[in-house]
């Protein structure tokens, strides 16, 4: 298990939370992982829901 920081999260946005709800309960956590470590790589603050939709149409879900 990976011990995480809060700070070295990003913050969702209301919109980004609502997008991660909406994909299946049994990919959702690893879209979470996935969308979070894109957003680290680019630096990001904020998840927005572009950006989930972003990393959905990328990884093709």
């Amino acid at each position: 298990m990976i011990d995480r920081q809060p700070t070295d999260l990003p913050q969702w946005t209301a919109e980004a939370k609502d997008k991660l709800n909406s994909i299946p309960f049994f990919v959702r956590s690893q879209a979470r992982n996935r969308i979070e470590a894109v957003a680290r790589s680019q630096a990001l603050e904020t998840i927005t829901a572009d950006l989930v939709e972003q990393v959905r149409l990328q990884f093709g879900q």
